[in-house]
């Protein structure tokens, strides 16, 4: 009788190990296991190889924890009954083994192999290979029925992570400590990064600063001087002919050597679509060791320019130098006011707002273009609305283009 007790307490045994391994795997980190590996660590090793074929691991833990819970509730049912008779050592045995199995076969190993899954999945995979091997025929029946069943009940064998779910990992991920809030940031950019057209990181040509091919020495020279950028598009007539890009450095050089005309110092300038991905043109500026290009619309005149700079920005957010001006574009007064460059993406505005509507239900990409939108005009100073349960009010204007709003949550 007693060694039945000490078969029954290894049965035990049995169960939480096989539980634990299941939450082991089911848990490990993946990439820490290959790096574990890759240190020279020859279980981690023998776990990764035994992760990759994880439907015959997952059917050895299930057959022998069924084999092992089985066999210890018919031992224990013959325990009680020799125990206490018939009907109530069944009984007795029934809510015994219950209990038994629920706490110490898979409560306690689940919780405490959840805790630390690298170091279990490490230290069971010796034992789970061998099982493996023993239990190779009923893991070839099994498989050989998944197979019927995938074939009569066709499964969506696509088991890729979308965008989405890769966003949820980093929130996930950020929550436990391991990233910090930039670090998250900028893994989110990269995954965004190829979703992004050149007409959302573009500097509008209301905004460019251009140089005419008929502009004098002293002109071309003083606006080099008065504005912090290093190539300038250089135009013949019209912003929508632009011949080609006059750097700085070529254009000082030119005026020690005394030349008269710039034309022997343009560069060819890049021309690309609205709807280019920027990362089909981080490539090409890379191809051909160019910063800027010219942005066309559909009809072949000037968008507007977009440069290196602007695509390294969309990944790792503003650079600025000792030469920028930095302005925030949004800057909050109050709780509940916060003053908004109209140059601001609408996309920034909603989410920094959580605003409910979709941005992308709006033709405007910016802000100006969104208060034109909601006021159905051309806006002046003064000018205001509500968006839900906000004020917006139009503060500042430059000729026709909203620069600045103020928006204040109505109570």
């Amino acid at each position: 009788m007693d060694y039945m007790i000490i078969v029954l307490a290894l049965l035990l045994v049995g169960s939480a190990f096989f539980s634990a391994t299941e939450t082991a795997f089911t848990g490990a980190n993946k990439i820490r296991l290959k790096n574990m590996a890759a240190n020279g660590n020859k279980r981690a090793e023998l776990a990764m190889n035994i992760y990759e074929n994880y439907d015959t691991l997952l059917s050895t833990i299930l057959i022998g924890n069924n084999i092992v819970n089985i066999v210890a509730t018919s031992l224990a049912t013959v325990l009680f009954t020799n125990w206490l008779g018939g009907d109530l050592g069944v009984t007795i045995s029934t809510v015994v083994m219950t209990v038994l199995v629920l706490i110490f076969g898979e409560i306690t190993p689940k919780s405490l192999s959840k805790e630390m899954p690298e170091r279990f999945a490490i230290f069971a995979a010796p034992i789970m290979r061998v099982l493996i091997v023993i239990l190779t025929p009923l893991n070839a029946i099994f498989s050989a029925w998944k197979k019927l069943l995938r074939r009569l009940f066709q499964f969506d064998n696509n088991q890729g992570v979308t965008e989405e779910e890769l966003m949820t990992m980093i929130d996930e991920v950020e929550q436990e400590g391991v990233f910090d809030e930039e670090e998250s940031e900028l893994l989110r950019s990269a995954i965004e990064f190829t979703d992004v057209n050149v007409q959302d990181i573009l500097t509008h040509r209301v905004d460019m600063v251009a140089l005419d091919s008929e502009d004098s020495m002293e002109e071309i020279l003083a606006t080099f001087r008065n504005n912090p950028y290093s190539r300038l598009p250089v135009y013949e007539e019209t912003i929508d002919n632009i011949i080609g890009v006059l750097h700085e450095q070529d254009f000082m050089m030119m005026l020690q050597e005394e030349k008269k005309s710039i034309q022997d110092v343009i560069q060819p300038a890049m021309f690309v679509p609205e709807s280019m991905k920027i990362s089909v043109l981080l490539r090409r500026f890379q191809k051909e060791n160019t910063h800027m290009a010219i942005v066309l619309d559909e009809f072949g005149g000037t968008t507007g320019i977009v440069t290196m700079e602007d695509i390294l920005e969309e990944l790792v957010g503003e650079i600025y130098d000792e030469h920028d001006q930095h302005e925030e574009d949004f800057r909050w007064v109050e709780e509940d006011t916060c003053f908004v460059n109209g140059n601001v993406d609408l996309e920034d505005l909603f989410e920094t707002l959580h605003f409910e509507k979709d941005p992308d239900s709006y033709d405007a990409n910016t802000i100006g273009g969104w208060v034109m939108e909601e006021l159905g005009r051309l806006p002046s100073e003064g000018d205001q609305f509500t968006f839900e349960g906000y004020n917006v009010l139009v503060t500042k204007m430059e000729e026709r283009r909203v620069t600045e709003i103020c928006i204040h949550r109505e109570n």
